[in-house]
């Protein structure tokens, strides 16, 4: 009898492991995009996201086929805890509900001094106190609930990034109440900080992604600069439907476009992209500005100010800058056209017929 009570006994701890593997089998099998990794001879890619439901993907070559996944994922843990407004306490929010914030990382300042250089390079295009106009046109969590023009006049004295102060050891408002919000220029920030835990960790050659925006460093698995595709600016288009390639030496690149992210109120559409001075969307031919620059946060910033300001005055902002931009746009015709800065051309090729 002992014998055979043994036996149940064994019996149900062999099932109870066979039940537990397969368990763990199945939930292998449907691993979320967030435990992706893939090593293929010195390639190494992951991805996974950040920032919510924003996607990421990073892809180097190392020798010794290194999985930086665990860090990557921390650091930008990390990286949202001070930037993220979705984030009830962190830096940037803290900030918001404050008017003095000590520094407690070194992404809020570095972030603070990109957003000072290109608010004074665009004239004011750039602007990191306009969210809460953004909110106002329903670009916000709350959804479309357009104002009327009272209550957006009213709300202008809070957009000017030049009452924002700030040292090496904190930031302060001269406008109790004023609002900050990175969201035009983190993801770009975001890009650059993983490329340089990369590069610190001896990765020479890698493509850093972040929702769309870019840092590229030496070349790919097969010798050659990296080359990605910007999208046709065309509403129901997948992101796989390119309008050009660019081959990027070194640079970081963003880009901002009002054809995916609108709403339409009366037959109008309505962008998503605000112009600080006027607190309205904006409403010019310029459907994508593409910026190439020395890293990824400067882009993305230039990127925004760039669809703010149109495309007459993109072209001539960049004739004497240190970036280059690839514009698409719709001519007084109606006619969908595009424009590279000259030090681009030679890095870019199109996909459809010009």
């Amino acid at each position: 009898m002992r014998s055979n009570a043994n036996k149940n006994i064994i019996y149900s701890i062999i099932l109870f492991l066979l039940i537990a593997i397969v368990y763990l089998y199945r939930q292998n099998q449907q691993k979320p995009i967030e435990q992706v990794v893939e090593v293929s001879s010195d390639k190494v890619v992951v991805s996974g996201k950040t920032m919510g439901s924003i996607t990421y993907r990073v892809v180097y070559l190392d020798k010794d086929s290194r999985n930086f996944k665990v860090e990557i994922d921390s650091i930008l843990v990390d990286f949202n805890q001070s930037l993220s407004t979705y984030i009830p306490d962190s830096e940037i929010s803290t900030f918001n509900r404050t008017d003095t914030l000590f520094f407690g990382s070194t992404y809020f300042p570095e972030v603070l001094e990109t957003s000072r250089k290109v608010f004074e390079l665009t004239g004011g295009a750039f602007d990191p106190t306009v969210g809460p106009m953004v909110n106002l046109w329903g670009f916000g969590p709350g959804g479309p609930q357009l104002k009327d023009s009272v209550n957006i006049d009213a709300m202008l004295r809070m957009v000017d990034f030049s009452a924002i102060h700030f040292d090496q050891k904190k930031v302060w408002k001269t406008r109790p109440g004023m609002y900050l919000d990175f969201s035009a220029v983190a993801k770009g920030l975001a890009v650059d900080v993983v490329a340089d835990f990369l590069e610190a960790n001896g990765i020479q050659n890698m493509l850093v992604e972040i929702g769309g925006e870019l840092v590229a460093k030496g070349v790919n698995a097969e010798g050659e600069l990296w080359k990605v595709g910007i999208n046709r600016p065309e509403e129901g288009v997948s992101t796989n439907d390119l309008y050009s390639i660019v081959a990027m030496d070194n640079q970081g690149m963003a880009t901002s476009g009002n054809y995916r992210n609108y709403y339409e109120l009366e037959g109008k559409k309505i962008s998503h992209t605000i112009n600080p001075k006027t607190g309205r969307p904006v409403n010019h031919g310029l459907l994508s500005a593409t910026v190439l620059a020395e890293n990824c946060m400067y882009a993305d910033a230039l990127a925004t100010a760039l669809m703010v300001m149109g495309t007459e005055k993109a072209i001539e902002l960049q004739k004497n800058a240190d970036f280059e931009i690839f514009l698409i746009y719709s001519d007084e015709n109606g006619e969908t056209s595009s424009y590279a800065s000259e030090g681009l051309k030679p890095f870019l090729s199109f996909t459809v017929p010009q």
